[in-house]
């Protein structure tokens, strides 16, 4: 299991270079790690895509 500060680094990075397109990368790959029964993997995907919606900030109306 990765630590709390490299979920957010991760986070950080990948929605640095890929935009908002990074949150539904992340949530791909914690789909694919589900699909093959890694819920470990695909727990900390879904930690990485939360990290990176609490960056978006909230939805503006």
């Amino acid at each position: 299991m990765i630590s709390e500060i490299q979920v957010h680094v991760i986070a950080r990075q990948m929605f640095e270079k890929h935009g908002l397109e990074a949150i539904a990368q992340a949530a791909q790959n914690a789909q694919a790690c589900e699909n093959t029964g890694d819920s470990e993997e695909a727990r900390e995907w879904r930690h990485i895509e939360d990290a990176m919606k609490m960056m978006r900030g909230p939805h503006q109306s």
